[in-house]
């Protein structure tokens, strides 16, 4: 699996991931109380993490592109 996902996309990856999972538990905003909203949040935070953690995004392999100065093969 190469790698796609550059430091500052990781970065950001990282902390709006973090934030999509603990905003619906401690906003206490109208938005999160529905439950598929709620738990929708989670798991697009989750994926998030996931993939910057791994350093590669299927839909960047997709459609071709990539957040790395170098793109290694």
């Amino acid at each position: 699996m190469p790698v796609n996902i550059g430091s500052a996309d990781r970065i950001a990856r990282i902390i709006v991931g973090l934030a999509l999972i603990l905003v619906p538990f401690v906003s206490g905003l109208a938005l999160f109380a529905n439950p598929v909203l709620q738990w929708g949040a989670v798991l697009v935070g989750a994926v998030l993490i996931v993939t910057a953690l791994v350093r590669f995004c299927p839909l960047y392999a997709i459609f071709g592109l990539s957040t790395c100065k170098v793109f290694p093969r």
